[in-house]
């Protein structure tokens, strides 16, 4: 609800208001993903000072030109903050700018911290537990050290996301960090920093009491969750601490007054589609299963009266051969557990089923290929990579790829997120995997070897 969409304001406003007029005078820089550089913006705006914002080249391009709008200079420079974040210090030290840091600064998480002030003072009772997003630590150092100084009871409790969970790896190693930043999980990219804060780490290790680790899908359910309650849209890393809530209030029953803190609303439109396909499985209310049929007349009929009233999402199948047939079905259901009672009332009934709701290949790739044409049997090798999503980025990876092989296979879908996916399949005998895989770490790609996924076995192969 804030002008820049985005809790950042109130920690780079803070910051910049302390600043001499010597300081002013010669301008601020920062390096960002996106909301902490809107904050940087207005607050320069506000302020009259001249700011230059490095993000990197997978930023939305809805924050981007938000801060263009707000009269920054921005500089877009590698795929992640931390390539963007050495581009910054690199220019700050080059032109004698002033470094405006995204959390780890005291006056940042001060800033951050009048969050916790105002959950305070509009719940005049102590709370069981807040939840807060963790990126780099500035939101949750700052509450943590407002509301437990009044409050020591409530609980703090900062949520990560799976792939970006650099508080939850050193509240377990008792030290900071560093996660692999070529492993960094983007889809929350208002949160993806591969080590927490020096400073914000000083305070967390002291205040906070636990920390939660989600997946994507949760994170999508909870998108949903906001907008029904709200008809606001938040960005993935907006609606970390609503996932993060759910699942631990779920474990831990008798929580009766909790906040979780939404943080963030700048979301690209395009990247609702995919926020929507995942967020049914977030919710447990949906089932992707692979379920092998009689190849014969009537067995689908069969088939369906075997789930009963169950709602069918999706059906989708490829004849494996003359006796039977392989279905990709999405189905219907109430929780993790009534999934569970399906899978165990469909095998009671004869069927081969094979769970594929948290496969991640099946879900993105395989449901959209069903049907396809086959590679030649017995020599077809099966890759999943990922790339840095940007303009052109599609047409690099292909050139990446080269000529030295032939593709048989080939799946390729815009998310609208920071990581483009493709599924490839090599022509590839089993004498040749060795050079295959040699071949395929020298291109410089994350890659992912897809050669034993069931879900290829039943439909792709």
């Amino acid at each position: 609800m804030q002008s820049v969409y985005s809790f950042k304001l109130r920690g780079a406003y803070n910051k910049m208001a302390q600043l001499s007029d010597d300081e002013k005078a010669v301008g601020v820089i920062t390096a960002s993903a996106g909301n902490h550089a809107q904050g940087v913006a207005i607050s320069a705006q506000k302020l009259g000072i001249r700011a230059t914002i490095v993000m990197g080249q997978n930023t939305p391009s809805i924050k981007v030109n938000a801060v263009r709008d707000r009269g920054a200079k921005v500089v877009l420079h590698g795929d992640n903050y931390d390539e963007a974040s050495q581009h910054a210090n690199t220019l700050c030290e080059a032109q004698g700018l002033v470094y405006i840091p995204p959390y780890d600064d005291v006056d940042v998480i001060a800033g951050q911290g009048t969050i916790g002030m105002e959950i305070v003072n509009q719940h005049s009772e102590p709370l069981d537990a807040i939840f807060v997003p963790v990126g780099g630590g500035g939101l949750v150092a700052g509450v943590a050290a407002y509301v437990k100084y009044l409050h020591p009871q409530t609980k703090i409790i900062g949520v990560e996301a799976q792939g970006s969970n650099c508080l939850d790896v050193a509240m377990r190693a008792g030290r900071r960090v560093r996660l692999p930043i070529d492993q960094l999980d983007l889809f929350a990219d208002g949160v993806s920093v591969a080590q927490i804060g020096k400073e914000t780490f000083k305070v967390a290790k002291k205040y906070v009491d636990d920390v939660v680790v989600v997946n994507v899908d949760e994170i999508c359910a909870a998108i949903k969750d906001v907008f029904e309650d709200t008809r606001c849209v938040a960005e993935p890393a907006g609606a970390l601490a609503i996932a993060g809530m759910k699942r631990y209030v779920d474990a831990h029953p008798g929580m009766s007054h909790v906040v979780s803190i939404v943080s963030g609303a700048n979301v690209n439109f395009d990247r609702l589609r995919h926020i929507s396909e995942r967020a049914e499985v977030g919710e447990a209310r949906e089932a992707v299963l692979a379920v092998t049929i009689d190849e014969a007349k009537g067995s689908f009929l069969k088939f369906c009266r075997a789930l009963g009233k169950r709602a069918i999402t999706e059906f989708n199948y490829r004849c494996a051969d003359a006796e039977q047939a392989h279905i990709y079905v999405g189905i219907g259901v109430k929780s993790k557990e009534d999934r569970m009672a399906l899978v165990a009332q469909l095998e009671s009934k004869g069927y081969r089923v094979f769970d594929m709701t948290e496969n991640e290949a099946a879900k993105v790739h395989v449901r959209h290929m069903v049907g396809g044409h086959r590679g030649n049997p017995g020599s077809e090798m099966l890759f999943r990579f990922e790339f840095p999503e940007r303009p052109g980025a599609l047409l690099q990876f292909l050139s990446g790829l080269g000529v030295d092989w032939n593709i048989s296979l080939f799946h390729y879908r815009n998310h609208g997120s920071a990581w483009g996916r493709v599924l490839v399949g090599f022509d590839a005998g089993a004498a040749e995997r060795k050079q295959l895989q040699a071949y395929l770490q020298r291109i410089g790609y994350r890659f992912w070897s897809e050669q034993d996924n069931p879900a290829y076995d039943l439909f792709l192969r």
